[in-house]
């Protein structure tokens, strides 16, 4: 690959990814010699190690392989963000690609703080762009904006954001971080553990000052197989990596130094805890065996024991609350809740 900067560095984590990763890369290649796509075959056993190879064989100049053990998704993006050399970096998971008109919009606006502005303006540390939920199978697909929390193609700060509707939160599919940010945070995503996406949209906010909204349908987000890590029935088999990854969001950041700083950014990262927890108690409701509702209960009270500042807010000033009532009555509640919840919003 050519030795020079490229303004937007994309990390494709990739494991038996044979069926599905070309409709991902074919998206990406359209960036040209701006771009670099650095494909990681996460210890495959398919025809992932050939096809990302072949890519690397034809596009020598966007294309990097990187072949490592198996270590799990955040595992990839560690390995990626090691060697990304682009201005900008963005994770585009191999079942998911991006829209090409939206694509280019944003590669015209990086180009533009990377280059044509040169050193007139600040560049944005994050560009947030929509997300598509596409269900393929049944034909439906649900774009998720941000057009009432930011303001349209201008730099703001989190002073001058707005509020986040129950359905709106920002994920990894709709984030572009500034390299240096993502180095400045000094992420390190765990090994072997689902869900990390959540850290990774999460811990590096404090180090965000500059952000860019585009209102675009950039990021196209499959839904409907089995073995995702969304789907219902795999969040309950994984419920342990949850609630580990529930643990670590709560444990990121020191929200009352940030409050005093950043109240509105302060406010979001509760907020996102709220939703973690919320994630994490309701599937242990829905397993719903005397095992995994001892680890509700002590989930909550590790939460009320360490920090009962932060206890009291989810418990009664937040979403997390509801999923927290007490008895029968009120787990069917909670469940009925998330039923409808999903029905409407369809994020499974």
């Amino acid at each position: 690959m050519e030795n020079r900067e490229k303004y937007l560095s994309f990390v494709v984590p990739c494991y038996n990814s044979e069926s599905y990763m070309a409709r991902c890369i074919e998206s990406l290649l359209p960036g040209g010699e701006d771009v670099e796509i650095i494909i990681i075959d996460d210890g495959s056993k398919d025809k992932t190690v050939e096809i990302a190879d072949a890519y690397q064989k034809q596009y020598p100049d966007l294309v990097k392989v990187i072949h490592k053990e198996n270590g799990g998704h955040g595992s990839g993006v560690n390995a990626g963000l090691a060697c990304a050399r682009g201005v900008y970096f963005k994770v585009v998971d191999s079942d998911d690609w991006l829209d090409g008109t939206a694509y280019q919009k944003l590669l015209e606006k990086i180009r533009y703080y990377c280059k044509e502005a040169g050193g007139g303006e600040e560049k944005p540390d994050l560009f947030v762009c929509n997300y598509v939920y596409n269900h393929l199978e049944q034909q439906i697909t649900r774009s998720m904006g941000y057009g009432n929390v930011f303001p349209a193609e201008k730099i703001c700060h989190w002073s001058e954001t707005g509020h986040f509707l129950p359905s709106q939160y920002l994920v990894m599919h709709a984030l572009v971080y500034r390299t240096e940010i993502l180095r400045q945070s000094g992420i390190v995503l765990p090994e072997h553990t689902f869900y990390v996406d959540n850290l990774f949209a999460y811990c590096p906010l404090p180090y965000v000052r500059n952000i860019f909204y585009m209102d675009i349908d950039l990021y196209q987000y499959y839904l409907g197989r089995d073995d995702q890590s969304v789907n219902e029935q795999m969040l309950k088999k994984r419920i342990d990596q949850q609630m580990k990854v529930t643990r670590m969001v709560i444990a990121g950041a020191d929200l009352t130094k940030i409050k005093e700083k950043e109240p509105k950014l302060a406010s979001y990262m509760y907020r996102n805890i709220s939703i973690m927890m919320a994630i994490s108690s309701i599937h242990l409701l829905l397993i719903g065996n005397e095992e995994a509702l001892e680890k509700r209960k002590n989930l909550w009270g590790e939460i009320k024991t360490s920090n009962p500042k932060l206890y009291y807010k989810l418990k009664y000033a937040s979403l997390s609350g509801w999923t927290d009532l007490p008895g029968a009555v009120g787990r069917r509640l909670t469940i009925g809740g998330y039923r409808l919840a999903n029905a409407v919003y369809r994020f499974q």
